[in-house]
C-alpha cells in the first residue's frame, strides 16, 4: 500500500475531488481527517471509508481556529500528521463589475489564507514526520475564465505560496509542498454549475474537442490517483512544483485560426 498508516488531513473531502481523494487514500492504507460543511455528507463518507480509517470535522474553514481544530483532531486520534491536502475551495462567479472587497476577501480567506494557516498549524508535526503537503489549485490560476475573477486570483496566489513554501520548508523543515492544477473536472457541483449557465442536463456527453480532445472531461478519480503520488514516498524529494492536469497545454496554446475552427 502506497500510503500505509500515513495520517492525512483532507479539507473539502465530502464530495467531488476531495471525496475521490479520500476514497483512494484509504484504499492505499491511509488514516484520514475528513472535513466538510454538511454533517450528513461527512457521515456518509465515513461509512464508505470505515470508522476505523477516519474521523470527520464539520465546520466552515474560514472560522477562526478551524485549522487548529483539524490538527488537534489528528493528533488526539493518531498522534502524528504525515500529510495535508488543501482541497476545499470557494467557487463563485465574479467579474470586475461585481467583485467588491468583501467578496474578494471571502474567496481569498477560504482558497488561499486557510491553506496557509493549516500548513502553519500542522508544521511542527509535519516537520517531525518529514511530511508532504498537496495544494489543489486550478488551471484558472494562470488567467482564468472571465466570470471567475476572484477565484482565479485566489488560485494564482495559492500557486505562488506553493512555490515559496515548497522551497523554504523543504530546506528548513524537510517538508515538501506541491500543487496540482486540475482543469475541467466532472464533479457534482460542476454538472449543476453548467446547467445554471444554460447548458443541457447532459452537457458533458457531447463536448467540442477544443475543450475535450478525448471526448470527455477529467474525472475526480483521475485527480485522486495523481494526488496519491504526491502524498506517497514515490515522489521522493520533489517539492515546490505546480503541475497542470488538463488535456492540452495551458501555457502557449494557440489554436489554428482557419476553417477547421471558424465557420463562415
Amino acid at each position: 500500500m502506497r500510503l500505509k498508516d500515513k495520517v492525512i488531513i483532507i479539507t473539502g473531502s465530502t464530495m467531488g475531488i476531495g471525496k475521490a481523494i479520500a476514497i483512494k487514500f484509504v484504499s492505499e492504507g491511509a488514516k484520514l481527517v475528513i472535513h466538510g460543511l454538511e454533517k450528513e455528507l461527512a457521515e456518509n463518507l465515513r461509512n464508505i471509508l470505515g470508522k476505523e480509517n477516519c474521523i470527520f470535522h464539520v465546520e466552515d474553514l474560514s472560522n477562526d481556529g478551524c485549522s487548529d481544530r483539524l490538527v488537534l483532531l489528528a493528533i488526539k486520534k493518531w498522534n502524528k500528521i504525515d500529510g495535508i491536502v488543501n482541497n476545499a475551495a470557494m467557487v463563485i462567479n465574479s467579474n470586475i463589475d461585481n467583485t467588491d472587497e468583501k467578496l474578494l476577501n471571502e474567496v481569498l480567506k477560504v482558497n488561499t489564507f486557510t491553506p496557509f494557516f493549516l500548513i502553519k498549524s500542522a508544521l511542527p508535526y509535519l516537520t517531525k514526520s518529514k511530511g508532504s503537503v498537496l495544494n489543489i489549485g486550478s488551471v484558472n490560476a494562470w488567467s482564468g475564465e472571465p466570470n471567475l475573477l476572484a477565484y482565479s486570483i485566489s488560485k494564482g496566489a495559492l500557486m505562488t505560496m506553493t512555490r515559496n513554501l515548497g522551497d523554504s520548508l523543504h530546506r528548513k523543515n524537510k517538508v515538501r509542498v506541491n500543487q496540482i492544477n486540475p482543469g475541467w473536472v466532472l464533479t457534482e457541483k460542476e454538472i449543476e454549475r453548467k446547467k445554471n449557465h444554460g447548458l443541457k442536463h447532459d452537457w458533458y456527453k457531447n463536448l467540442p474537442n477544443i475543450y475535450a480532445p478525448s471526448g470527455r472531461i477529467l474525472l475526480p478519480e483521475e485527480i485522486a490517483s495523481l494526488a496519491t503520488y504526491w502524498l506517497s514516498d514515490e515522489s521522493g524529494p520533489i517539492s515546490g512544483q505546480v503541475i497542470d492536469l488538463e488535456q492540452y497545454p495551458m501555457i502557449g496554446r494557440n489554436i489554428s485560426k482557419d476553417s477547421s475552427n471558424i465557420s463562415q
